[in-house]
């Protein structure tokens, strides 16, 4: 064994707040491709500030098949998230990561034509982003404002929130399966969501958490 390898010490892992984009944090536009058109919706910013605050790992898993069905490029997503970021910064928040997935089935563009593992409801995004930033999924949220987002939350092993913004407006949360989609709550926004959940206080460490369930 190498003296590197014998003292590295491998980090515990941590707990996350995967949030979708659209609908969530920034205002539903059919297929946003200018940059200048991402708009945070109310509360959105300051909410993910606390979750900073709080010491959750805060992240964004996105479908955005208009890379796949050539409406804009995946460089022009990149552009989007750059004026997110600068936009979060502006109210003390930022995000820790982002994750995208560009495909979709039916495609114009071949290279993003294809039946993926990372488009939500499929879990990949979080378990990608799981495997790079040292996530522990059992003990991370999900939010979102469509039942894909909730599907994909669940089968990585997280809790889930539903939030009213976007397309949540026209969810039947009535028909929904709680049990199976691990489903805690329907909220009006994110910032209801974060508040509700208690999301705002301090985390504990994972390593306490563990000992508090042990005892």
């Amino acid at each position: 064994m190498s003296g590197v390898a014998a003292t590295t010490r491998h980090r515990p892992a941590r707990a996350a707040v995967f949030l979708d984009r659209d609908g969530v944090i920034i205002a539903e536009r059919q297929y946003l491709a200018d940059p200048q058109g991402v708009e945070l919706l109310p509360g959105a910013a300051e909410a993910i500030a606390a979750l900073n605050r709080a010491g959750w790992v805060v992240v964004v898993v996105t479908n955005q098949s208009g890379v796949a069905r050539g409406l804009f490029s995946l460089e022009a997503v990149g552009q989007q998230h750059a004026r997110l970021c600068e936009l979060l910064e502006g109210y003390g928040a930022r995000l820790d990561g982002i994750y995208v997935c560009p495909h979709h089935p039916e495609g114009e563009v071949a290279a993003y034509r294809q039946v993926c593992g990372c488009r939500k409801p499929a879990p990949g995004l979080l378990q990608q982003a799981a495997a790079e930033l040292e996530l522990d999924l059992s003990a991370s949220w999900m939010i979102g404002d469509k039942p894909s987002d909730l599907q994909a939350g669940a089968a990585a092993g997280c809790r889930t929130a539903l939030v009213r913004t976007g397309h949540g407006a026209g969810v039947d949360t009535v028909a929904l399966d709680r049990q199976a989609l691990r489903l805690e709550l329907v909220a009006a926004h994110l910032a209801d969501a974060v508040a509700k959940l208690g999301l705002a206080e301090r985390r504990p460490s994972l390593r306490c958490m563990a000992a508090g369930r042990a005892a």
